[in-house]
């Protein structure tokens, strides 16, 4: 497993993609102490309408999130890169407490200090209710 600061700007194709894929794998994993080690301290989030500064305000997001959306399991894709930035799809599905399932479609654009570390996470999400015969992604998958 890489960590964060294995893969530094500036970005190749394939060096987006491995930090793409290490993301991914990360956000899969639902902890956020891991999650966490792949921004900044100081590291700024734009996620749907909540504006978040520094690592122990995005752990405690990650928390809150994971405690509502039971079953997360994401796909990210690489979009576009450049020396120090990165812009994404990604599609992710969970359930709630009643059962009801959920696709979230989004974007979103990051930008990474020299250290490998990301600084900033703008991301804009919307979740479309669906039925559980319709998930794309699951831990099988």
């Amino acid at each position: 497993m890489a960590s964060p600061t294995d893969i530094r700007p500036p970005f190749t194709l394939e060096s987006a993609r491995a930090k793409v894929q290490a993301a991914e794998d990360a956000w899969n994993s639902r902890d956020p102490e891991r999650v966490a080690l792949a921004y900044t301290e100081d590291s700024q989030w734009r996620n749907r309408s909540e504006f978040l500064k520094g690592r122990p305000a995005i752990k405690e997001f990650l928390r809150r999130k994971w405690a509502k959306e039971l079953d997360y399991r994401l796909m990210k894709e690489l979009w576009a890169f450049t020396d120090n930035r990165i812009s994404v799809r990604f599609e992710y599905e969970w359930r709630d407490e009643s059962g009801q399932w959920f696709r979230a479609h989004g974007n979103e654009q990051w930008e990474f200090a020299d250290s490998g570390l990301m600084r900033r996470r703008d991301a804009s999400i919307n979740d479309v209710p669906i039925e559980e015969h319709e998930r794309r992604y699951s831990s099988a998958n």
